[in-house]
């Protein structure tokens, strides 16, 4: 799941330091200028409105109900708060412009360089939520693709789909599965020991369908002739170190990794290195506080009405995973899952990767949609909604398929 961003209006080709044959200084890489920004989005002040005209209905009508579903909810989206904070200060000391870099450097071919980008994507990923990867790679990967002369398909449309994909590893990966997972208390690491072989299963699935389908794209040879860009090692790694302890060891990571996010930022705005305006329209507080009303609001209806769950009950967990995949399409993945887990799921599990995986079937899955269109349109790409559909198409059943099947071979089911 991501927020809707809009990245700066400029553009890559209007950027210093993105011209292939330019030198390009270590604070001036492309990605360091794109920031999610809220402001002016029709799309983000109405969804605060919806979500406030169904808070107010869900407590007026049904204030305990409304009191256990926000119970439920706010603890993705402080902790989504907090990976946002930290993911824009480790952008900004570069860390994600030197992975970039040095990817298209070491990679011998275009199949070495996809092969390491499905690494750093499944890492940002796990560790930073969706939405920071979605957000702050995109325009990377781009720029990568281009300073090596080859195509960008198979980066671009990688980025979207792998992200979704790999959003199965933490439970801070997705904010659906912490709201799934808020009856069953289960731990970070009782989580990732649960997850880990059919999270990777579903993320080598999904990027062996975006290579094969994008494979002309990668028999580019490399061309880099750019600077190398040489990442501030400090409050951004420190930053990204603990936020992946948090999320592995704690239960409720959310208020830790928030507290993290919060000093980091703060630091760096006491040392005039960031602005306050740009830091909250990163964070894009009507569109966090519009998703958390619609949330609170379907998990109110979800405990007032018992025939979601009842029918949820008696599926069994292929069945499950089908309907959390459709849902995730009809609704987005967010309010589904606050719908279908607003009473405990037989089959959790089985329900986010249904719900994590069926988002790369069409854009009204996710929010992370948006956040990539408008990510790649100010890099300059022109990413296509029906050819990432049709990529999803052929990826979801089979990743599906084959997560579904490793968490049955592994008895975690």
């Amino acid at each position: 799941m991501g927020p809707i961003v809009a990245l700066d209006s400029c553009t890559l080709s209007s950027v210093p330091g993105t011209d292939p044959n330019e030198e390009s200084p270590r604070r001036s890489a492309p990605w360091s200028k794109t920031q999610p920004a809220y402001a002016g989005s029709y799309l983000s002040i109405g969804l605060a409105g919806l979500g406030v005209i169904g808070l107010v209905v869900a407590v007026a009508s049904r204030p305990t109900l409304a009191r256990a579903a926000a119970s439920q909810d706010w603890p993705p989206f402080v902790l989504v708060t907090g990976l946002l904070l930290i993911g824009r200060v480790a952008n900004d000391d570069g860390l994600f412009a030197a992975a970039g870099d040095r990817l298209a450097r070491v990679a011998s071919n275009g199949g070495v360089l996809f092969l390491g980008v499905t690494v750093l994507v499944g890492v940002v990923t796990a560790v930073l939520n969706l939405d920071t990867s979605v957000a702050f790679l995109t325009p990377v990967l781009v720029y990568t693709a281009r300073t090596r002369g080859g195509g960008e398909g198979p980066l671009l449309y990688g980025c979207l789909l792998m992200s979704n994909a790999g959003s199965l590893l933490l439970t801070g990966s997705n904010l659906t599965n912490l709201i799934v997972l808020g009856h069953s208390h289960l731990s970070g690491a009782g989580f990732l020991a649960s997850m880990w072989a059919p999270a990777l299963t579903a993320l080598v699935v999904t990027a062996a369908v975006v290579a094969l389908l994008e494979r002309r794209d990668l028999g580019t040879k490399a061309r880099t002739t750019t600077k190398l860009t040489h990442p501030i090692i400090g409050v951004g790694v420190a930053g990204v170190v603990c936020a992946t302890v948090l999320v592995v060891v704690l239960p409720n990571p959310a208020i830790a990794v928030v507290a993290v996010g919060v000093a980091a930022t703060a630091y760096r705005l006491v040392a005039r290195k960031d602005r306050a305006r740009d830091v909250l329209e990163t964070l894009g507080a009507p569109t966090l506080a519009g998703l958390f009303g619609v949330a609170v609001a379907l998990g109110t209806l979800g405990r007032a009405w018992s025939w979601p769950a009842s029918f949820m009950g008696h599926l069994d967990l292929w069945a499950t995973a089908g309907i959390a995949a459709a849902s995730a399409v009809l609704v987005n993945n967010l309010p589904a899952a606050s719908l279908l887990a607003s009473r405990t799921p037989a089959h959790p599990l089985a329900l986010l990767i249904g719900l994590n995986l069926g988002p790369n079937l069409f854009v009204t899955g996710s929010l992370a949609w948006l956040l990539w269109l408008r990510a790649g349109r100010a890099a300059g790409a022109v990413p296509s909604v029906w050819r990432a559909s049709r990529i999803g198409i052929v990826a979801v059943p089979l990743s599906m398929v084959a997560a579904l099947g490793v968490l049955l071979l592994t008895g975690a089911s």
